[in-house]
């Protein structure tokens, strides 16, 4: 069998998850966020977003009134202690254990935490203590 590059591109182009308590919402993603080292890349008064997150209230433009279902969501974690720093942001602004922090035995080094934000979404930091990042990020222009 040839030995080839199977990943061209990104599975995911955007995420959107409609919220009913936007406040709410934007206290607990800005905290995870900045545990994460990820920076809000900006917002208004039905939305916010951070790279490719979209965060909106029911009635913004582009959603038009439908509430997302539940889902799981895993934000990559740095290292051990990124997860540590999650799981604590997490808790502090509004979230519910939902797994404590600790390895999993999905595989060796999976090191994770859950919560679940204040919509009830599955929200997981893991770190993979032998994965390696092929990319710093992906820029996408138009």
């Amino acid at each position: 069998m040839l030995n080839r590059d199977r990943h061209k591109g990104r599975l995911i182009d955007h995420i959107g998850l409609v919220v009913r308590d936007l406040p709410a919402s934007k206290k607990f993603y800005t905290a995870v966020f900045e545990a994460l080292g990820i920076p809000i890349g900006g917002s208004d008064d039905r939305n916010f977003w951070a790279d490719e997150l979209f965060i909106s209230t029911p009635d913004s433009d582009e959603v038009q009134g439908q509430l997302t279902g539940r889902l799981h969501l895993a934000f990559q974690a740095r290292d051990r202690d990124m997860v540590d720093a999650f799981y604590q942001a997490a808790i502090t602004n509004g979230g519910q254990d939902n797994g404590a922090l600790g390895e999993r035995a999905y595989h060796k080094g999976y090191y994770a935490a859950f919560v679940l934000d204040p919509d009830g979404n599955n929200i997981e930091a893991v770190c993979r203590d032998s994965a390696v990042r092929s990319a710093d990020s992906v820029v996408v222009r138009y």
